[in-house]
């Protein structure tokens, strides 16, 4: 036998072993259900979080807008950070002025009061460019 012969009848061997493997693959149904979406269902039969989550997830745009996806939202923010119930925070601290006994100074003007708890904003000076 001639070995270019050989080598063809090697390739339409293959070729038929792969079309008849595909055949057969594409022909079987398997009836397993979807490991994920099973365990989503079953989640959300547990959690009604988790079902308000999804719904939310589903309306688009509208989400932000709709206050129970509001409530579900922070519910869930609450529960992965691990923070307790706002019943049971404790209230929010009333900020601080950062100088609380200085004195308006004499040379304002017209009395007028400037913000002493924030420092002024300093413009940075310009950078040459680098070439």
């Amino acid at each position: 036998m001639d070995g270019k012969i050989l080598a063809r009848i090697g390739a339409v061997v293959f070729i038929a072993v792969a079309l008849t493997v595909t055949g057969i693959e594409m022909s079987s149904k398997v009836d397993e259900p979807d490991a994920l979406a099973t365990r989503d269902r079953s989640i959300a039969s547990q959690d009604p979080l988790a079902s308000e989550l999804r719904r939310c997830s589903g309306i688009g745009e509208a989400g932000p807008r709709d206050p129970g996806c509001l409530k579900a939202w922070a519910e869930s923010r609450r529960r992965f950070l691990g923070q307790r119930d706002s019943a049971t925070a404790p209230a929010p601290v009333a900020p601080t002025t950062l100088f609380p006994d200085v004195a308006a100074s004499a040379d304002r003007k017209g009395g007028e009061r400037t913000d002493v708890t924030a420092p002024e904003m300093q413009v940075e000076p310009p950078r040459p460019e680098i070439r």
